[in-house]
C-alpha cells in the first residue's frame, strides 16, 4: 500500500488536537501552559524580560531532555522491559543501524547458536537496498524495528515534517519489505526533540532507547564494549549493539562479533532468555512463566 507521505506527514501533525493527545508528558504540558502565560504576561508593563527568560529556560530544558536518549520527560520510552517480562527472566538485544551485508548474516548465525532473539532497529533505506538480509533477519525469528529511513544525524533538530517523513518512510520501506509493520522507534542516537511524541502516538509506536550500550560504534576494545554491556546484568535489561557502522577491533574484525559470543554466554549463566521487543510486549505474564532461558552451550558440529 501506498501512502502519500506528505498528505500523512500534514495529517500528523494535529491543528487542534487535545492538549493531552498533542503533550503527552507533564513536561511538555507544562511547557505549553508556560508560553501561554508569557504570551499573556506581554500586555503587562515591564514584564516582557521575565517572560522571555522563562520562555528560553524552557526551550533549554526541553532541548537538554532530548540529548539525553534514556530521558522519559518528552514522552513514554522504553528504558527497560516491563516488570512481567522481568520477573520471567528475559532481556533484550537490540542492534542497530543494519541490516550490513558484511556483519550482519554472521550475527544471525551467532544468535542461532544460542538460541537467542534480537531487536533489529534497521535504517529503511538499507532494508530496501538489501531487502534479502531483511527479510533473512524476519525469516530467523527476529524483529525488525524502525530506525528512521537514512539515519539524519541531525534527526533531533528536524522540523515536524521531516520528522514524520523520517518516520512513515521506514514504516513503509520495512512493512514492504518484512509484511510486519514495526510498532517500535528508536531515534537516531537517541537523541530527539519535542516534536518526535505526538508523530509516534499517532502511528501507534513506542519510543524505545536502552538500558546500557557499549559504544561499539567508537570504541575499538571489544573486552571494554563487553564490560559496559554486562556490568550489572540482569533480567529486563535491553542492551543496545551495532551491526551497521561498526567499529573494528585491532585486527580488523567488527567489534560486535568479538562481544556477542561472549555477551549471550553472559545471559546463558545468568539464566536470562533473550527475545524480542515486540515479545516483550505482547506476552502476557501467564504466557512468559512456561519460556526456558536460553542457558546453553553454542551448537556443536
Amino acid at each position: 500500500m501506498h501512502y502519500d507521505l506528505d498528505a500523512l506527514a500534514a495529517h500528523l501533525m494535529p491543528r487542534s488536537a487535545s492538549l493531552k493527545r498533542l503533550l503527552p508528558s507533564p513536561l511538555l504540558k507544562t511547557s505549553a501552559l508556560l508560553h501561554v502565560g508569557a504570551a499573556g504576561s506581554l500586555a503587562v508593563p515591564g514584564a516582557w524580560p521575565w517572560a522571555l527568560g522563562a520562555i528560553a529556560a524552557d526551550h533549554l530544558l526541553l532541548a537538554t531532555c532530548g540529548l539525553l536518549p534514556r530521558s522519559a520527560w518528552l514522552g513514554p520510552n522504553w528504558t527497560r522491559l516491563p516488570a512481567a517480562a522481568a520477573a520471567a527472566g528475559l532481556i533484550a538485544l537490540t542492534i542497530d543501524d543494519g541490516p550490513e551485508p558484511s556483519i550482519t548474516p554472521r550475527v544471525l548465525a551467532r544468535l542461532d547458536e544460542y538460541g537467542a532473539k534480537a531487536t533489529f532497529f534497521c535504517i529503511g533505506e538499507r532494508v530496501a537496498r538489501y531487502p534479502d538480509l531483511a527479510r533473512e533477519i524476519f525469516r530467523r525469528g527476529h524483529a525488525i524495528e524502525n530506525h528512521s529511513q537514512r539515519h539524519p544525524n541531525h534527526f533531533s533538530l528536524l522540523g515536524p515534517r521531516r520528522i514524520a517523513r523520517e518516520v512513515l518512510e521506514a514504516q513503509e520501506t520495512i512493512a514492504a519489505v518484512s509484511g510486519a509493520r514495526p510498532i517500535f522507534f528508536r531515534a537516531p542516537a537517541g537523541l530527539r526533540n519535542p516534536l518526535l511524541e505526538p508523530i509516534l502516538s499517532r502511528l501507534g509506536l513506542r519510543l524505545a532507547s536502552w538500558t546500557r550500550r557499549g559504544f561499539d560504534t567508537v570504541r575499538r576494545d571489544a573486552g571494554s564494549v563487553f564490560t559496559k554491556l554486562s556490568r550489572g546484568l540482569r533480567a529486563g535489561d535491553i542492551l543496545l549493539l551495532h551491526d551497521g557502522r561498526a567499529a573494528r577491533t585491532a585486527d580488523g574484525s567488527p567489534v560486535i562479533l568479538e562481544v556477542l559470543p561472549r555477551l549471550l554466554e553472559a545471559c546463558a549463566a545468568a539464566a536470562l532468555t533473550a527475545v524480542t521487543l515486540r515479545a516483550a510486549a505482547e506476552a502476557k505474564p501467564s504466557e512468559m512463566t512456561g519460556l526456558s532461558p536460553a542457558a546453553r552451550q553454542p551448537d556443536t558440529i
